[in-house]
Protein backbone atom coordinates (compact mmCIF):
# COMPACT_ATOMS: atom_id res chain seq x y z
CA UNK A 1 0.00 0.00 0.00
CA UNK A 2 1.48 3.36 -1.04
CA UNK A 3 2.33 5.81 1.74
CA UNK A 4 -0.12 8.47 0.51
CA UNK A 5 -3.07 6.06 0.46
CA UNK A 6 -5.32 6.07 3.51
CA UNK A 7 -5.19 3.12 5.87
CA UNK A 8 -8.55 1.37 5.64
CA UNK A 9 -10.36 -0.94 8.02
CA UNK A 10 -13.53 -2.75 7.01
CA UNK A 11 -16.03 -2.95 9.87
CA UNK A 12 -18.35 -5.96 9.74
CA UNK A 13 -21.12 -5.73 12.32
CA UNK A 14 -23.95 -7.93 13.58
CA UNK A 15 -26.44 -5.08 13.17
CA UNK A 16 -29.23 -7.17 14.70
CA UNK A 17 -27.60 -6.71 18.12
CA UNK A 18 -27.65 -3.30 19.76
CA UNK A 19 -24.42 -4.04 21.61
CA UNK A 20 -22.68 -4.67 18.30
CA UNK A 21 -24.04 -1.45 16.80
CA UNK A 22 -22.80 0.53 19.81
CA UNK A 23 -19.40 -1.16 19.56
CA UNK A 24 -19.21 -0.32 15.83
CA UNK A 25 -19.88 3.34 16.58
CA UNK A 26 -17.18 3.36 19.25
CA UNK A 27 -14.67 1.59 16.95
CA UNK A 28 -15.49 4.04 14.13
CA UNK A 29 -14.82 7.01 16.41
CA UNK A 30 -11.52 5.57 17.67
CA UNK A 31 -10.30 4.62 14.19
CA UNK A 32 -11.21 7.91 12.52
CA UNK A 33 -9.68 9.90 15.41
CA UNK A 34 -6.46 7.97 14.69
CA UNK A 35 -6.59 9.04 11.03
CA UNK A 36 -7.79 5.74 9.61
CA UNK A 37 -10.57 5.33 7.06
CA UNK A 38 -13.53 3.10 7.91
CA UNK A 39 -15.25 1.09 5.20
CA UNK A 40 -18.75 -0.36 5.64
CA UNK A 41 -20.82 -2.91 3.77
CA UNK A 42 -23.74 -1.32 1.97
CA UNK A 43 -26.24 -3.56 3.74
CA UNK A 44 -25.01 -2.44 7.16
CA UNK A 45 -24.32 1.25 6.53
CA UNK A 46 -27.98 2.26 6.69
CA UNK A 47 -28.40 0.88 10.19
CA UNK A 48 -25.03 2.03 11.52
CA UNK A 49 -25.31 5.63 10.24
CA UNK A 50 -21.58 6.30 10.60
CA UNK A 51 -19.96 9.37 9.09
CA UNK A 52 -17.40 9.66 7.62
CA UNK A 53 -17.32 6.21 6.07
CA UNK A 54 -16.63 4.61 2.71
CA UNK A 55 -19.53 2.39 1.63
CA UNK A 56 -19.06 -0.64 -0.64
CA UNK A 57 -22.11 -2.47 -1.98
CA UNK A 58 -20.30 -5.35 -3.71
CA UNK A 59 -19.23 -7.92 -1.07
CA UNK A 60 -16.58 -9.34 -3.41
CA UNK A 61 -14.82 -5.96 -3.46
CA UNK A 62 -15.37 -5.05 0.19
CA UNK A 63 -11.93 -6.26 1.37
CA UNK A 64 -10.01 -4.88 -1.60
CA UNK A 65 -7.23 -2.46 -0.48
CA UNK A 66 -8.21 -2.97 3.15
CA UNK A 67 -5.55 -3.40 5.83
CA UNK A 68 -7.77 -5.39 8.18
CA UNK A 69 -11.34 -6.55 8.70
CA UNK A 70 -12.64 -5.93 12.20
CA UNK A 71 -15.72 -8.02 13.01
CA UNK A 72 -18.08 -7.09 15.83
CA UNK A 73 -20.27 -10.08 16.67
CA UNK A 74 -20.08 -13.79 17.40
CA UNK A 75 -18.38 -16.57 15.49
CA UNK A 76 -21.10 -16.49 12.82
CA UNK A 77 -20.22 -12.88 12.03
CA UNK A 78 -16.50 -13.74 11.98
CA UNK A 79 -17.18 -16.53 9.49
CA UNK A 80 -18.97 -13.94 7.35
CA UNK A 81 -15.91 -11.72 7.63
CA UNK A 82 -13.73 -14.66 6.59
CA UNK A 83 -15.81 -15.05 3.42
CA UNK A 84 -15.06 -11.44 2.51
CA UNK A 85 -11.39 -11.63 3.49
CA UNK A 86 -10.19 -14.94 2.09
CA UNK A 87 -9.94 -14.05 -1.64
CA UNK A 88 -7.84 -10.99 -0.80
CA UNK A 89 -5.69 -12.47 1.98
CA UNK A 90 -6.92 -9.76 4.35
CA UNK A 91 -6.50 -10.49 8.09
CA UNK A 92 -9.68 -10.79 10.16
CA UNK A 93 -9.84 -9.62 13.77
CA UNK A 94 -12.93 -10.65 15.71
CA UNK A 95 -14.33 -8.80 18.72
CA UNK A 96 -16.63 -11.18 20.55
CA UNK A 97 -20.23 -10.31 21.35
CA UNK A 98 -21.43 -13.91 21.29
CA UNK A 99 -21.12 -16.69 23.83
CA UNK A 100 -18.04 -18.92 23.62
CA UNK A 101 -16.58 -17.23 20.53
CA UNK A 102 -13.39 -19.19 19.76
CA UNK A 103 -12.71 -17.33 16.53
CA UNK A 104 -12.80 -13.96 18.28
CA UNK A 105 -9.57 -12.41 19.43
CA UNK A 106 -10.97 -10.07 22.07
CA UNK A 107 -14.04 -9.25 24.11
CA UNK A 108 -15.99 -6.07 23.49
CA UNK A 109 -14.87 -4.64 26.87
CA UNK A 110 -11.35 -4.56 25.44
CA UNK A 111 -12.33 -2.57 22.35
CA UNK A 112 -10.26 0.55 23.01
CA UNK A 113 -7.05 -1.43 23.45
CA UNK A 114 -7.81 -3.58 20.39
CA UNK A 115 -8.31 -0.52 18.18
CA UNK A 116 -4.97 0.84 19.41
CA UNK A 117 -3.32 -2.46 18.46
CA UNK A 118 -4.79 -2.05 14.96
CA UNK A 119 -3.63 1.55 14.72
CA UNK A 120 -0.12 0.64 15.91
CA UNK A 121 0.02 -2.49 13.71
CA UNK A 122 1.20 -4.54 16.70
CA UNK A 123 -1.02 -7.52 15.96
CA UNK A 124 0.31 -10.78 14.55
CA UNK A 125 -1.35 -12.87 11.86
CA UNK A 126 -1.99 -16.63 11.90
CA UNK A 127 -2.81 -18.59 8.78
CA UNK A 128 -5.56 -21.14 9.41
CA UNK A 129 -6.03 -24.05 7.04
CA UNK A 130 -9.30 -24.37 5.18
CA UNK A 131 -11.17 -27.22 3.51
CA UNK A 132 -11.96 -27.53 -0.19
CA UNK A 133 -15.32 -29.24 -0.64
CA UNK A 134 -16.69 -30.79 -3.87
CA UNK A 135 -19.98 -32.59 -4.49
CA UNK A 136 -19.98 -35.01 -7.42
CA UNK A 137 -22.74 -37.06 -8.98
CA UNK A 138 -21.87 -39.63 -11.66
CA UNK A 139 -18.39 -38.05 -11.86
CA UNK A 140 -19.89 -34.64 -12.64
CA UNK A 141 -19.02 -31.74 -10.34
CA UNK A 142 -22.34 -30.28 -9.16
CA UNK A 143 -21.17 -28.02 -6.34
CA UNK A 144 -17.91 -26.72 -4.91
CA UNK A 145 -17.15 -24.49 -1.94
CA UNK A 146 -14.81 -24.19 1.05
CA UNK A 147 -14.91 -24.10 4.84
CA UNK A 148 -12.86 -22.63 7.67
CA UNK A 149 -14.57 -24.54 10.49
CA UNK A 150 -16.33 -27.55 9.04
CA UNK A 151 -18.27 -29.21 6.26
CA UNK A 152 -21.18 -31.30 7.51
CA UNK A 153 -23.46 -33.60 5.55
CA UNK A 154 -26.71 -34.24 7.38
CA UNK A 155 -30.03 -35.96 6.80
CA UNK A 156 -32.63 -33.71 5.23
CA UNK A 157 -35.61 -35.37 6.93
CA UNK A 158 -35.78 -36.03 10.67
CA UNK A 159 -37.38 -39.44 10.29
CA UNK A 160 -34.71 -40.87 7.96
CA UNK A 161 -31.09 -41.69 8.64
CA UNK A 162 -28.35 -41.15 6.12
CA UNK A 163 -26.70 -44.27 4.70
CA UNK A 164 -23.09 -43.39 3.93
CA UNK A 165 -19.86 -44.98 2.78
CA UNK A 166 -16.80 -43.22 4.15
CA UNK A 167 -13.41 -43.35 2.40
CA UNK A 168 -9.95 -42.05 3.30
CA UNK A 169 -7.42 -41.58 0.49
CA UNK A 170 -9.63 -43.53 -1.95
CA UNK A 171 -9.84 -46.55 0.37
CA UNK A 172 -13.15 -47.57 1.99
CA UNK A 173 -13.16 -47.15 5.78
CA UNK A 174 -16.70 -47.88 6.92
CA UNK A 175 -20.37 -47.86 6.03
CA UNK A 176 -23.09 -46.85 8.46
CA UNK A 177 -26.45 -45.28 9.00
CA UNK A 178 -26.18 -41.95 10.81
CA UNK A 179 -27.62 -38.49 11.31
CA UNK A 180 -24.64 -37.04 9.47
CA UNK A 181 -20.87 -36.65 9.27
CA UNK A 182 -18.81 -33.59 10.22
CA UNK A 183 -15.42 -32.95 8.61
CA UNK A 184 -13.55 -30.20 10.48
CA UNK A 185 -10.29 -28.28 10.61
CA UNK A 186 -8.41 -27.75 13.89
CA UNK A 187 -9.93 -24.26 13.92
CA UNK A 188 -13.38 -25.84 13.73
CA UNK A 189 -12.62 -28.52 16.31
CA UNK A 190 -14.07 -26.29 19.05
CA UNK A 191 -17.32 -25.71 17.15
CA UNK A 192 -19.77 -28.24 15.64
CA UNK A 193 -17.18 -31.03 15.78
CA UNK A 194 -16.74 -30.55 19.54
CA UNK A 195 -20.51 -30.54 20.11
CA UNK A 196 -20.71 -33.87 18.25
CA UNK A 197 -18.08 -35.49 20.50
CA UNK A 198 -14.96 -34.78 18.46
CA UNK A 199 -11.58 -33.94 19.98
CA UNK A 200 -10.26 -30.44 20.51
CA UNK A 201 -7.21 -29.94 18.30
CA UNK A 202 -4.73 -27.13 18.91
CA UNK A 203 -4.80 -24.66 15.99
CA UNK A 204 -1.07 -25.12 15.29
CA UNK A 205 -1.72 -28.76 14.41
CA UNK A 206 -2.37 -29.46 10.75
CA UNK A 207 -4.92 -32.22 10.41
CA UNK A 208 -8.46 -33.01 9.24
CA UNK A 209 -11.08 -34.41 11.61
CA UNK A 210 -14.05 -36.63 10.75
CA UNK A 211 -16.84 -37.03 13.33
CA UNK A 212 -19.90 -39.25 12.68
CA UNK A 213 -23.23 -38.03 14.10
CA UNK A 214 -25.22 -40.70 15.97
CA UNK A 215 -23.85 -43.48 13.77
CA UNK A 216 -25.28 -47.00 14.01
CA UNK A 217 -22.06 -48.98 13.67
CA UNK A 218 -19.48 -50.78 15.76
CA UNK A 219 -16.74 -48.50 14.40
CA UNK A 220 -18.01 -44.93 14.45
CA UNK A 221 -15.37 -43.06 16.44
CA UNK A 222 -14.02 -39.65 15.44
CA UNK A 223 -10.83 -39.93 13.42
CA UNK A 224 -7.98 -37.48 12.77
CA UNK A 225 -6.08 -37.79 9.49
CA UNK A 226 -3.15 -36.05 7.83
CA UNK A 227 -3.75 -32.66 6.19
CA UNK A 228 -2.74 -34.28 2.89
CA UNK A 229 -5.51 -36.90 3.13
CA UNK A 230 -8.64 -36.86 1.00
CA UNK A 231 -11.93 -37.74 2.67
CA UNK A 232 -15.03 -38.93 0.87
CA UNK A 233 -18.60 -39.36 2.10
CA UNK A 234 -20.84 -41.12 -0.40
CA UNK A 235 -24.60 -41.24 0.05
CA UNK A 236 -25.37 -44.87 -0.74
CA UNK A 237 -27.39 -44.93 -4.01
CA UNK A 238 -30.00 -47.37 -2.64
CA UNK A 239 -30.84 -44.98 0.20
CA UNK A 240 -34.17 -43.23 -0.37
CA UNK A 241 -33.89 -39.64 0.70
CA UNK A 242 -31.75 -36.53 0.37
CA UNK A 243 -28.94 -35.09 2.41
CA UNK A 244 -27.90 -31.52 3.03
CA UNK A 245 -24.33 -30.22 2.93
CA UNK A 246 -23.54 -27.21 5.11
CA UNK A 247 -20.19 -25.42 5.14
CA UNK A 248 -19.53 -23.18 8.15
CA UNK A 249 -23.29 -23.03 8.61
CA UNK A 250 -23.37 -20.48 5.78
CA UNK A 251 -23.20 -22.27 2.41
CA UNK A 252 -25.70 -25.06 1.74
CA UNK A 253 -26.67 -27.45 -1.03
CA UNK A 254 -28.99 -30.46 -1.18
CA UNK A 255 -27.22 -33.76 -1.86
CA UNK A 256 -29.06 -36.59 -3.69
CA UNK A 257 -28.50 -40.34 -3.17
CA UNK A 258 -25.41 -41.55 -5.03
CA UNK A 259 -23.63 -38.22 -4.63
CA UNK A 260 -20.12 -38.08 -3.20
CA UNK A 261 -18.84 -35.28 -0.98
CA UNK A 262 -15.07 -34.96 -1.33
CA UNK A 263 -13.10 -32.98 1.25
CA UNK A 264 -9.42 -32.09 1.17
CA UNK A 265 -7.17 -29.33 2.39
CA UNK A 266 -7.93 -25.99 0.77
CA UNK A 267 -5.25 -24.10 -1.13
CA UNK A 268 -6.21 -20.69 0.31
CA UNK A 269 -6.01 -20.20 4.08
CA UNK A 270 -7.89 -17.67 6.21
CA UNK A 271 -5.68 -15.15 8.00
CA UNK A 272 -6.71 -14.38 11.58
CA UNK A 273 -5.23 -11.36 13.36
CA UNK A 274 -4.02 -11.95 16.92
CA UNK A 275 -3.75 -9.14 19.44
CA UNK A 276 -2.93 -11.36 22.42
CA UNK A 277 -0.02 -13.66 23.12
CA UNK A 278 -2.04 -15.95 25.40
CA UNK A 279 -1.47 -19.63 24.52
CA UNK A 280 -4.39 -21.72 23.28
CA UNK A 281 -4.49 -23.64 26.57
CA UNK A 282 -5.27 -20.44 28.48
CA UNK A 283 -7.94 -19.47 25.96
CA UNK A 284 -9.52 -22.90 26.29
CA UNK A 285 -9.60 -22.59 30.08
CA UNK A 286 -11.13 -19.11 29.85
CA UNK A 287 -13.77 -19.95 27.23
CA UNK A 288 -15.02 -23.06 29.03
CA UNK A 289 -14.33 -21.76 32.54
CA UNK A 290 -12.34 -24.91 33.29
CA UNK A 291 -11.58 -25.68 36.97
CA UNK A 292 -7.92 -24.74 37.39
CA UNK A 293 -8.28 -22.47 40.44
CA UNK A 294 -5.74 -23.49 43.08
CA UNK A 295 -3.73 -25.50 40.56
CA UNK A 296 -0.19 -26.24 41.74
CA UNK A 297 1.33 -27.97 38.73
CA UNK A 298 5.04 -28.03 37.92
CA UNK A 299 4.91 -24.98 35.63
CA UNK A 300 3.14 -22.94 38.31
CA UNK A 301 5.72 -23.94 40.93
CA UNK A 302 8.54 -22.91 38.62
CA UNK A 303 6.93 -19.50 38.07
CA UNK A 304 6.75 -19.04 41.82
CA UNK A 305 10.42 -20.02 42.23
CA UNK A 306 9.65 -23.28 44.00
CA UNK A 307 10.66 -26.40 42.15
CA UNK A 308 9.43 -28.81 44.83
Amino acid sequence: MAEHEPRRVLLVTHTGREQAVEAARAAHRLLTDAGMQVRLLGGEAEELKLDPAEIVDDPEKAANDVELIMVLGGDGSILRGAELARPHGTPVLGVNLGHVGFLAEAEVDDLERIVQVVVDRTYTVEERMTLAVDVRLDDDLIFETWALNEASVEKAAREKMLEVLVEVDDRPLSRYGCDGVVVATPTGSTAYSFSAGGPIVWPEVEAILMVPLSAHALFSRPIVVAPTSRLSIELVPSWHGRGVLWCDGRRMVEVPPGAEIQVRRGTTPVRLARAHEAPFTDRLVAKFDLPVLGWRGAAERKRNGNGH
